[in-house]
């Protein structure tokens, strides 16, 4: 068989794009040459939005070649244009995969974009893309679960995977008098941050703030051009709020801006443990497990809220911890003072972290399981590929 089409409809350059689209594709192309050629695109209509036009269909130069569209999320010109990639899709007899590595369908209140998706009603048109294509892809079994009602065709898990050759995640593992627990989020986790409320405050009465170093990583960069009273310039002042509450006295903590997806794994060479609070609901139960590999790449133990699937890897007491979404705050005070006393138990868990999953989040040794979803999907669907 001649070499596989694919061609990547991303949204944007962020994290998403680059966890679900951009960085396991490269690693395809680069570990499958002989299988696979693969193009990169963002808006794949070649729309102008100047003038609000596109081409006629057939002179579409990508959609006409590829077998595969592969589509992500919402793209950035919106619910609409995402369905309509996906139908002509469908129309030029192209095999369709619809990946989403969140809950688009069940968006909580709480929520930065909640809003934004019902007035756009993205949740249906998430439905309409999870119909239409041919093979949908979500990060874990509880999503698959959830979504299942509105699949069309094939539905598969596939895990979130990392790019273990990048220098950030070869970076010397720093080392401290003083144990070093860091806390990695983006924009959207306001809700989140109140499990955490006050935490790091009283861990370090319990074990002296001279023995522990707060880490938190993510604060978007200073940019003039965008407005200080969006929501976004809002959210890490509220997230503070809420970690530092009661914090009285030194220091012992320090805010890092974020950096780019493929450089930001840098930061688990600076922590000795790390944390993933998490509300508890749907949307959040669906969420994927790329913190276990990004921890397990440093040997760091994971300290989480057991919500989502960190259950499949995380085994209190051996690769780190899981602690109740509805437990006290005593109980996440409990086992971060235990992490800071006890060294040599957290080096363990780190190490036993590291031996049972590098394979299972390593890119390039899954990349092979993702050309046999291919096959396999295009075999069960009927798809015909063209000599």
């Amino acid at each position: 068989m001649r070499k596989l089409k694919i061609l990547v409809v991303y949204a944007n350059h962020g994290g998403c794009s680059y966890y679900r689209q951009l960085s396991p594709m490269k690693m395809m192309e680069e570990e499958l040459s002989e299988k696979v050629e693969i193009r990169y695109t963002d808006n794949p209509l070649e729309i102008d939005p100047s003038v609000s036009s596109a081409p006629p269909t057939e002179s579409l130069e990508n959609m006409n070649w590829a077998d595969i569209v592969f589509v992500a999320n919402i793209l950035k010109y919106g619910g609409p244009y995402t369905a309509r990639v996906i139908g002509l899709a469908k129309e030029l007899g192209k095999f369709v995969h619809f990946d989403t590595d969140d809950l688009l369908t069940d968006l909580y209140e709480e929520h930065h974009l909640y809003k934004v998706y019902k007035d756009n009603k993205l949740d249906e048109i998430t439905k309409f893309c999870y119909h239409h294509a041919d093979l949908v892809t979500v990060t874990q079994v509880k999503f698959a679960n959830r979504i299942k009602p509105y699949i069309g065709k094939c539905l598969a898990v596939v895990k979130n995977v990392l790019d273990y050759s990048l220098p950030a995640w070869n970076h010397s593992k720093s080392k401290a008098k003083f144990t070093r627990i860091g806390y990695a989020a983006g924009i959207h986790h306001r809700g989140d941050v109140k499990v955490f409320n006050a935490i790091p405050h009283l861990v370090n009465q319990k074990v002296g703030r001279e023995n522990v170093q707060w880490n938190f990583y993510g604060h978007p960069p200073p940019d003039p051009k965008k407005d200080k009273n969006s929501w976004e310039a809002k959210v890490w002042p509220e997230y503070m709020s809420q970690l530092l509450r009661g914090f009285k006295g030194q220091k012992n903590y320090n805010i890092h801006y974020a950096l780019p997806p493929n450089d930001y794994g840098r930061y688990y060479a600076d922590m000795d443990v790390a944390i993933a609070p998490l509300q508890m609901n749907n949307f959040n139960d669906s969420k994927s497990d790329i913190k276990v590999a990004e921890c397990s790449r440093y040997k760091i133990p994971l300290v989480a809220s057991n919500v989502g699937c960190y259950e499949d890897t995380i085994i209190n007491g051996e690769t780190g911890y899981l602690i109740d979404p509805d437990a006290p705050r005593s109980e996440w005070v409990q086992i971060l003072s235990k992490l800071c006393k006890d060294k040599k138990h957290r080096i363990e868990l780190g190490q036993n972290l590291n031996e049972r999953t590098r394979d299972l989040f390593d890119g390039r040794k899954q990349v092979h399981a993702r050309y046999a979803l291919y096959e396999a999907a295009i075999k069960d669907t009927g798809y015909q590929i063209n000599d």
